[in-house]
């Protein structure tokens, strides 16, 4: 299925690291012309792993050929925002921008860019694997139009939501942002502890994965609720009612609540360290 971006072509990417080689490969696996795709990669490496694999435009820096852009990707380090996009903010007039990089608001994007043509998205590491989850907020001045087409771009590493407000990216980071980290640390556990009970590390790894994977693909599949779903294998008196009886004596729950609301407050507070004015 070829990705249908005819309004935002060509693409331009600012930064080639795994976020942008996540969404061009997406990209042209599932259609789009390499010729639509341009990189501005600084890293002579990365340009030439970039052309070699997908055959796009790998440029050291940003020109004047790019000034036909109708949409830039900004894929760089946020702390790096600032100082990248200011020399640019003439370069692309007509261009929509998206950025993929964390808690930069788009207040301080527009500011910088000179547009109101933004889009920010909050992605997570599955994306480089095509099944990541993305929140979108996107400036008054971006159209249904371009939220469609934003949307068709996604699809390529994954699904997406909109949210409302910008404030509520800051959910979305500590929900699905931070949250591969949080499935990574149970099934690092999970393993560790098979491996206490005897089962070789081998075995307690393919225990742990497979398990968490059928797992949420059946929480995926299912019309009933991960609370329904858990009650249906936690027999009372069993070895299920044991382990959930033990975490819920901890206090789990409440760690998990409080753990992601962190994530949330540091979110925010990258926001305000790395926003200008």
């Amino acid at each position: 299925m070829t990705v249908a971006l005819p309004a935002l072509s060509p693409i331009t990417f600012i930064g080639g690291g795994n976020m942008a080689q996540a969404l061009i490969a997406g990209l042209r696996k599932q259609g789009t012309p390499a010729d639509s795709i341009r990189v501005v990669e600084p890293l002579a490496s990365t340009r030439q792993l970039l052309i070699d694999q997908h055959g796009v435009q790998a440029l050291p820096q940003a020109n004047d050929s790019l000034s036909d852009s109708q949409l830039v990707v900004w894929a760089v380090k946020p702390q790096l925002f600032q100082d990248v996009s200011l020399p640019l903010k003439d370069l692309f007039p007509q261009a929509l921008h998206l950025s993929v990089a964390a808690g930069i608001r788009s207040d301080s994007i527009s500011h910088w860019l000179g547009s109101e043509r933004v889009v920010r998205a909050m992605p997570n590491t599955p994306a480089l694997v095509g099944l990541g989850q993305t929140g979108l907020y996107a400036r008054g001045a971006v159209g249904v139009e371009h939220r469609q087409q934003v949307e068709a771009l996604l699809q390529a590493v994954g699904q997406s939501i909109w949210v409302s407000s910008e404030d509520l990216l800051d959910a979305v980071t500590a929900v699905s942002g931070s949250g591969p980290a949080y499935v990574f640390y149970v099934i690092e556990a999970m393993v560790a502890a098979g491996v206490r009970m005897g089962l070789s590390e081998a075995q307690a790894h393919q225990l742990a994965v497979g398990t968490v994977e059928g797992a949420a693909e059946l929480a995926r599949a299912s019309s009933e609720s991960p609370a329904v779903l858990r009650e249906r294998v936690t027999s009372k008196g069993g070895t299920t009612h044991a382990a959930i009886s033990s975490m819920q004596a901890d206090g789990l729950p409440a760690l998990f609540e409080k753990a992601m609301l962190a994530a949330r407050d540091r979110a925010v507070s990258l926001g305000d360290e790395l926003g200008g004015p």
